[in-house]
């Protein structure tokens, strides 16, 4: 039992870290139901989806078990797929280690329930010098995780309602990568890596099948952005590239000279 100003220390950090995960919260929401949605479809009962979003905790792995689950067991292409997936989180881990630092008990679920947008908070967030950044950081992984978990629940119960036939909803995955791929494009000014992950899965998938290339096409990227990082990498300032940037960047070399 925590004492009084212990409370006030966990309070103090959760009143804190709530207000920036609302957003996240949002998207969650409607994901995690897309996800229950789904499963329901697929004919998995309540356990399934819940359980998954548990202990595996990935958005866009969990939507891809869903097609695992129904094929055929390959337990090496899964876990092949599973760290292509979700091979960013080896770099969002580096990164953390020192915020991560003296973290005691918390760090084992720190690192558990870290997500892209847990660590997107975590790692630029103005904390308060008067608020725990271990409780703090750890309310932002817990509350997003089970807008995650609760958002799942309330789809897969949702699903079982509908008036209507769920036939088709296995396409929120593929338009959930269709709309992360686009936003990527639009917020990028040069599109050479897309094209090379779009061109390396076109061959991998002309070669091998629909039924072989999604691994296949993994390694064929990762391979080629290390090959290809000098070319791939935007020489450029940041910016949007106008007669702006050159009058602002000819002003700074001027003013350092």
């Amino acid at each position: 039992m925590h004492s009084p100003s212990q409370s006030g220390v966990v309070g103090k950090a959760f009143r804190t870290a709530l207000p920036l995960t609302l957003p996240i919260a949002a998207g969650f929401l409607f994901l995690g139901c897309s996800y229950g949605l789904l499963m329901h479809a697929k004919g998995f009962a309540f356990l399934y989806p819940v359980c998954m979003a548990y202990f595996i905790f990935a958005g866009s792995m969990e939507f891809v078990t869903v097609n695992l689950l129904l094929s055929a067991f390959n337990p090496l292409a899964a876990f092949m797929l599973a760290l292509m997936v979700n091979a960013r989180h080896l770099f969002y881990g580096l990164s953390m280690l020192g915020k991560y630092k003296n973290m005691g008990w918390k760090k084992p679920y720190l690192i558990f329930a870290m997500c892209d947008e847990s660590f997107a908070i975590n790692s630029s967030a103005h904390i308060p010098d008067d608020v725990d950044r271990g409780w703090f950081m750890l309310f932002v992984n817990l509350l997003n995780r089970w807008y995650w978990i609760g958002g799942t629940a309330l789809g897969w119960l949702v699903g079982g309602l509908l008036p209507f036939s769920t036939k088709g909803i296995e396409f929120v995955l593929t338009a959930l990568f269709l709309v992360i791929f686009l936003d990527q494009w639009m917020g990028e000014r040069r599109h050479l890596p897309a094209m090379v992950g779009v061109l390396a899965s076109l061959a991998c998938l002309i070669v091998l099948g629909p039924d072989r290339f999604m691994v296949p096409s993994l390694v064929l990227m990762l391979v080629l952005f290390i090959v290809l990082r000098p070319y791939l990498d935007d020489p450029r300032p940041k910016g949007d590239g106008s007669a702006g940037d050159a009058v602002k960047d000819t002003e700074d070399m001027e003013a350092t000279s």
